[in-house]
């Protein structure tokens, strides 16, 4: 058998290894950085009160709505004639 005498980082298969938790450990920094920097907003109080409010302004325009729906669902429809 012969005795290979190179030093462990010229093989290949040693950075094979190490590049996998390396990139891991990157990315996870990388998260980090992503997640101090632009951090979620806070919710007004009166959210559930908005909401509400968007709905019923949504239920007001009632039949306002119905030609996005025909549009969407046009493929659906037979053609008008």
């Amino acid at each position: 058998m012969a005795n290979n005498e190179k030093p462990w980082w010229k093989f290949g298969h040693v950075w094979l290894v190490i590049s996998g938790p390396a990139v891991v450990v990157v990315a996870g920094f990388v998260t980090l950085w992503l997640a101090i920097r632009t951090p979620d907003p806070v919710i007004e109080a009166d959210y559930y009160v908005r909401g509400l409010e968007i709905n019923k302004t949504l239920k007001a325009q009632g039949k306002a709505l119905l030609p996005a729906e025909k549009g969407r669902n046009h493929a659906a429809t037979p053609a008008e004639e």
